[in-house]
Order: C-alpha cells, then sequence, then structure tokens
C-alpha cells in the first residue's frame, strides 16, 4: 500500500460520519446518505468543490478537474495529488459536508400496466 493509499484510509476513519465504499472501481468515502464525498485516484484525492474552495484547489500544481474518460471532466470534481497531502483533509471535509447535504433519491415506483 502506498503512502497516499494509507493517508485515504485514515481520512476515511477520521471524517465525521464516513464509510469507505467504491467508486468507479476506485476506493471512496461516502456520506451516510450514500452520496461519494471523495475518491482515491492515481495516487490523487478526488473531491467536489464548488465555488472558491473549487478554485483554490485548481490552483494547486498538478491538480486540475477529473477526467475519468478523455475530453470528459466531471464539473466540480477536482483531482488533487499526493503533493499537496496536507491539504487533502481540508478539502475532504469540505466535500463531504457538500455531499451530505445532498437528499437522498427515492427510488422511482414502478407502475403496474
Amino acid at each position: 500500500m502506498t503512502k497516499a493509499e494509507e493517508l485515504f484510509h485514515k481520512l476515511a476513519q477520521e471524517l465525521p460520519d464516513a464509510k469507505e465504499s467504491k467508486m468507479f472501481g476506485a476506493l471512496c468515502i461516502k456520506a451516510p446518505n450514500g452520496k461519494s464525498g471523495a475518491m482515491f485516484w492515481e495516487e490523487c484525492i478526488v473531491v467536489k468543490l464548488t465555488g472558491s474552495d473549487g478554485e483554490k484547489a485548481l490552483a494547486l500544481k498538478g491538480a486540475h478537474l477529473f477526467t475519468p474518460m478523455a475530453n470528459r471532466p466531471m464539473k466540480e470534481w477536482v483531482q488533487i495529488p499526493f503533493a499537496h497531502s496536507t491539504k487533502w483533509k481540508y478539502y475532504a471535509a469540505i466535500s463531504m459536508d457538500a455531499v451530505k447535504a445532498i437528499k437522498k433519491e427515492k427510488p422511482a415506483v414502478k407502475k403496474k400496466k
């Protein structure tokens, strides 16, 4: 296990109401509503950030919008390299707070024919 992955597991334990899971086959940290707030991808943390928080994160050297498929960046998801690991917890906490506020969608009820 790399130092980056070790740190990600540590963050998952330290963030309130966080639960480790998987997203896109990668490690992620989910809120109680099942929404992902952070993901571990290619030795980086990927977090959902908006406004000035997103701008500050994107200004970090090597940080960029998360692009899991070529030419298809995910809006508001910022990939932050391990070189900025001292900031991972800060941004993960902001992201988790944001996704905790998202209401859990109820499954659609199928209509009988």
